[in-house]
């Protein structure tokens, strides 16, 4: 992917700084997302892999709603008609996108304002970092439609960030979290006012790009791959992935930078 070039159809795309910035954009039905915008999605996350001239992203909405999940009339009516093998390649699709957010180096950092539902409050969730306003609403409301909880990886990721007890009543009940829970709970790093938030999510990711690119997809593939093994093999496996970084350029113009006493300008290798 060239992502001076990159112009994709389903989603608006910007990028400057080193930041790619992704925004769902049909802000008149809540950024809803289509079987062909999950797609293209996903596919673009799994080129960010061969990217390196990105160093973060930023996902948001337009018209101030983050999403509002899969279309009702694109996706869902046409779902009820699919036999078993064609609904297992529309679940697949889904979960490989989140997969695909999860393995992408980049750290992303959903900025969510408004209804974040669905399959919306999912690419909230898959995100590493999340910044909301006071007004955000979020719901993993498959329950409600009849569905279990246990969707592009909910019933895995979301216990994580918020504990097993606050994540079982979400996907339980399919009730919104208003941002103030959002932000007690740990699903939101911080809450700020609508005409901040898209600064706030730049400055963030910008943050992110500025710091060592290497180290960074690094520490972001440990906390992926220490989820299901002991304290030991955590422990060793830092140890091994620390030891890397430690022989990498940055990590030594870090170094010469604090001996000068001047900020270090890390260039990712």
């Amino acid at each position: 992917m060239n992502p001076q070039t990159f112009a994709p159809e389903h989603f608006l795309w910007r990028f400057a700084g080193g930041v790619a910035t992704v925004t769902l954009d049909r802000p008149e039905r809540k950024n809803p997302l289509t079987f062909e915008s999950y797609a293209e999605l996903r596919d673009a996350f799994r080129a960010l892999a061969d990217t390196p001239a990105v160093k973060a992203v930023v996902i948001a909405g337009a018209g101030g709603n983050f999403s509002s999940g899969g279309d009702v009339h694109e996706i869902i009516g046409p779902l009820t008609e699919r036999d078993m093998p064609g609904l297992l390649r529309f679940t697949r699709m889904t979960g490989d996108l989140v997969k695909a957010m999860r393995a992408c180096p980049q750290p992303i950092v959903a900025a969510v304002d408004g209804i974040c539902a669905g399959a919306g409050a999912i690419l909230a969730m898959a995100s590493d970092l999340r910044l909301a306003t006071p007004r955000a609403r979020t719901a993993f409301l498959f329950a409600r439609v009849g569905l279990a909880g246990c969707d592009m990886g909910a019933c895995a990721i979301l216990p994580r960030v918020l504990g097993q007890g606050r994540a079982a009543e979400l996907l339980f009940t399919g009730r919104f979290m208003s941002a103030e829970e959002g932000e007690r709970w740990g699903f939101f790093s911080r809450l700020v006012e609508p005409d901040r938030l898209g600064d706030e999510a730049q400055a963030v990711a910008a943050e992110i790009a500025a710091g060592p690119g290497f180290a960074h997809a690094m520490t972001k593939m440990q906390l992926n791959q220490e989820w299901n093994v002991s304290l030991e093999t955590a422990i060793e496996m830092e140890a091994q992935a620390q030891a890397i970084c430690m022989a990498t350029n940055d990590f030594r113009r870090a170094f010469e930078a604090f001996a000068a006493k001047r900020r270090p300008e890390f260039e990712g290798d």
